[in-house]
């Protein structure tokens, strides 16, 4: 008999389960999708916007920097939370990592549920907006050959920085202990996860948070 986490249905279940959450940001579920580079982030927070019939999603590499690879709080919240928690669509800018500078905008259209998926989603400011917090179980330096195959050579230097501003945000902003969902970042499975009493505690919207 399958693993009842290996089912075709495990995602849409998944779905149902945030859908019922009490919202957390004004009428919004928000949800975060955090894991390390490479770890399958995206593509898993497509699956899952899928499943809730085309979920906005906002890609945390857009409001990143080459010079602020972590400081995007300021322009997630003033451009994204804000807007959703007042009950209006939200915009933000895109930042083009070949031209270095930030070209249009994304609409993130107010939704029952709205994902983020980037490393440091789940990060310390962000939490008091999410109704949930997902992480994709991959190791680091397994994430990141991942991501250095699919970049290639030309990008192994900054693959290096990464890496080294990464495991710093990590080490003082940890967001695997706060997440109630886990999913293996190689088979895209859901996992049984332990819930600890970080993820227990209530999460709510506090635009003054951050």
């Amino acid at each position: 008999m399958p693993d009842a986490l290996d089912a075709p249905d495990a995602v849409g279940a998944l779905a149902a389960e945030l859908r019922a959450l009490p919202p957390s940001c004004g009428s919004v579920r928000l949800v975060a999708v955090d894991g390390h580079a490479g770890s399958g982030k995206t593509t898993f927070a497509g699956r899952l916007a899928a499943a809730l019939a085309g979920a906005p999603v906002v890609h945390l590499d857009d409001l990143a920097t080459h010079t602020e690879l972590f400081e995007w709080t300021g322009r997630l919240r003033e451009q994204v939370l804000e807007p959703l928690a007042a009950g209006r669509d939200a915009e933000h800018l895109v930042y083009d990592w070949t031209l270095r500078r930030f070209e249009g905008a994304a609409r993130v259209p107010l939704a029952p549920v709205v994902l983020v998926e980037g490393v440091g989603a789940g990060r310390r400011e962000v939490r008091p907006w999410l109704a949930r917090v997902i992480w994709m179980e991959l190791e680091a330096a397994v994430a990141r050959r991942r991501g250095e195959e699919r970049d290639g050579p030309e990008l192994a230097g900054f693959w290096a920085r990464w890496a080294r501003a990464e495991a710093a945000h990590f080490a003082v902003d940890p967001s695997r202990p706060y997440a109630a969902t886990r999913v293996d970042g190689v088979t895209g499975r859901i996992l049984p996860g332990t819930v600890g009493e970080p993820s227990t505690s209530p999460l709510t919207c506090d635009i003054t948070r951050i």
